[in-house]
This record gives C-alpha cells, structure tokens and sequence, in this order.
C-alpha cells in the first residue's frame, strides 16, 4: 500500500471527490474556498471553477453539467459558462441550516443532506435527507438529522448508509429502488467509543464501506455488518472524504482540510488531495444523477 500527494490543491475545505467513468477524471469540490477541481490523471492536466461558498456537495449530469448542493437548495452547474442556476430551492428559512454532503443512486437520483451550525444542543434540528428527482422536485426522506455526511449505497443499491457526524453514528437504511424511500432505520456503527465522527464515505465492489474518522486522522474499512476489519492513519489531521477512481478503480483518492470552520492543520499537505494504491480492493462505478 502506498499514499502519495497528488498535485499542488489545498484546500480549505476538501470534499465530495467523484470519479468519473465517462471522462476518466476525477472531481471534487472546495467547500469553503468555492471551488470544482477537475483532474485527469493520465495527463495531469488540471481545471478549476469557481462556485458560490460554502458547496456542499456535487453529482455530474447524464445531460452534461451538474448539479450542486448550496446553501439555499440544489442549482444547475454548466462547466462551459461558469453559470450557477436554481433548480431546486428548499425554503429552509434558516440561515444556519445549510445542504452538505451528496451522493446519486444507483437509478439516477441525487441525495443530499443538511448540516444544522450553532445549534444549541437543547434546539430541534433542522433538515435532514433530501431527495432530488428528475422532474426537479425535492423530497425529504429522512429527518433528525445534524450534520449530515457520507451517503452510499450497497452494490445492489438497496442498502443507503448515511451518517450524522455530530452524534458519532452511521445509520443503515433500507432503500427501495424503485421510488428512492429509506425505510428501517438502524445503527451501522457507533463510533462515540473511538473518539471519532465518520465524515465521507464511500463502498467497494465488495460491499465494504470505508469512511474518513476526521477527528483521528484515519480512515477505516468496515464490512457489511459494521465491524472494522482495517484502518489507515493518514499524513494529515483530517482526512474528509473518498472515492474509488482509476481506469480500474482500484485507487482510492481522499481529500483533506486545512482550515475549516472547526477544524485547522499546519502542515504543509494539509487540504491536499491524495491517493491511496495497493489496497487489493476496487471501487465500483458510480452513475451519472438523471438530469
């Protein structure tokens, strides 16, 4: 196994890396800094675009462009113009509530969640899971829930994991394909023991789950039943989130922070972009939102 730097990126706030099959690129997102970053390894060439801060969370569109979770709701992005358009607004009516992290399903649906800022401990949460359809409709799925972070599905699409970093617990779902409805809410793992919040995540081809412990500069693979079966410190403090890339994707990148609102890392690699080769394991392909 070996971890190396790729490129020159810090960022301030690393995250949602998405490997496209199509393109043979990898994107990820500045959350922070406001930023898509487009890499293609085999050249090195490297794109970067501008996008209003703080992005929570990005999916590439079968009809081109993509689709951003931002502060007040989902927005078309065209990569050509640089133009940011609504699609999707929530209504929140909170300023302190805002979309975060994101993941497509298996058929085509983007979900994104909310994460709730200065929320006193005694408050009611506000947000959750939203759903967000073709026809351009959003739909709450699952609520309760504080700082959303890491969807993903099962190989087969019928199992969504999705976690809320700030009770230190992944949840299992039940997920009907065929309408995109989480049912049978459960506890996948419980990390308050390790001193932990699961951030991104992502699962193989095997059906393990790997998430980024951000509070102990780690990242861990779990197996379908929630055990850890392997760990890896990183180089840097927090590692944020991972996506299996490459033409065979059996490379997992991971991006990082170097000063986020809570969290900051002096080091000189802190907020780069990373690569991790010699797992043994592969990702598997992840599809294009239908829009």
């Amino acid at each position: 196994m070996r971890i190396s730097r790729v490129g020159t990126t810090k960022d301030r706030l690393g995250e949602g890396p998405i490997w496209d099959a199509e393109t043979q690129c990898l994107f990820w997102i500045d959350s922070l800094g406001g930023a898509i970053h487009r890499f293609d390894p085999v050249s090195g060439a490297r794109q970067d675009y501008a996008v209003p801060a703080p992005i929570g969370s990005m999916s590439l569109c079968r009809s081109g462009g993509a689709i951003l979770s931002l502060q007040d709701g989902f927005h078309r992005f065209d990569f050509t113009t640089g133009r940011v358009m609504p699609f999707a607004l929530l209504g929140l009516g909170n300023p302190d509530v805002r979309l975060n992290d994101g993941k497509t399903d298996r058929q085509g649906r983007f979900l994104a969640g909310t994460m709730h800022l200065h929320r006193a401990e005694a408050d009611p949460v506000v947000g959750g899971l939203f759903r967000l359809d073709a026809e351009g409709s959003a739909t709450l799925i699952v609520d309760d829930i504080a700082t959303s972070n890491g969807p993903c599905f099962s190989p087969d699409g019928r199992t969504l994991y999705f976690a809320d970093s700030s009770r230190q617990t992944i949840w299992a779902f039940d997920y009907d394909p065929s309408t995109g409805t989480p049912s049978n809410k459960r506890v996948f793992a419980d990390l308050r023991g390790l001193g932990t919040a699961p951030d991104g995540a992502t699962v193989d081809a095997e059906g393990y789950l790997w998430s980024a412990l951000i509070r102990t500069g780690a990242i861990a693979r779990f197996d379908p039943d929630g055990r850890i079966v392997s760990r890896i410190d990183f180089p840097v403090r927090y590692p944020t989130s991972m996506a299996f890339g490459g033409a065979d994707l059996g490379v997992l990148y991971v991006t990082s922070i170097s000063r986020s609102v809570r969290f900051e890392d002096p080091a000189d690699d802190a907020g780069g972009l990373f690569a991790i080769e010699g797992l043994g394991v592969r990702g598997l392909a992840e599809p294009r939102c239908d829009l």
